[in-house]
Order: C-alpha cells, then sequence, then structure tokens
C-alpha cells in the first residue's frame, strides 16, 4: 500500500502552493479531477484575489 504523510483535494494555484511547501518536510500527494493546468486557477484570468 502507498502511503503519504499529506494529502491534498485540487491541484489549482492554492493546492499546488500547499503541496510545494509541505513537501520540503514530508510525504505529499496531490489528488484532482483535472490536469493542474486545466485547473479553476488558470481559468480565473485575473479574478485572483490576493
Amino acid at each position: 500500500m502507498i502511503t503519504h504523510d499529506i494529502i491534498i483535494l485540487g491541484g489549482g494555484l492554492a493546492g499546488m502552493r500547499a503541496a510545494l511547501e509541505a513537501s520540503k518536510e514530508v510525504d505529499v500527494a496531490v489528488i484532482s479531477k483535472q490536469h493542474p493546468l486545466r485547473s479553476h486557477s488558470g481559468a480565473a484570468q485575473g479574478g485572483i484575489a490576493a
């Protein structure tokens, strides 16, 4: 069985950033319905609040 310390649901900007930061310390898996380049973050087209 494959195990991970953290599983992140969603491959948008927030999910990928969380995975990037967490992967510095623990083993991380990202589960997404779509390829990250097809995420809703990419479709926001300037509508992302900082």
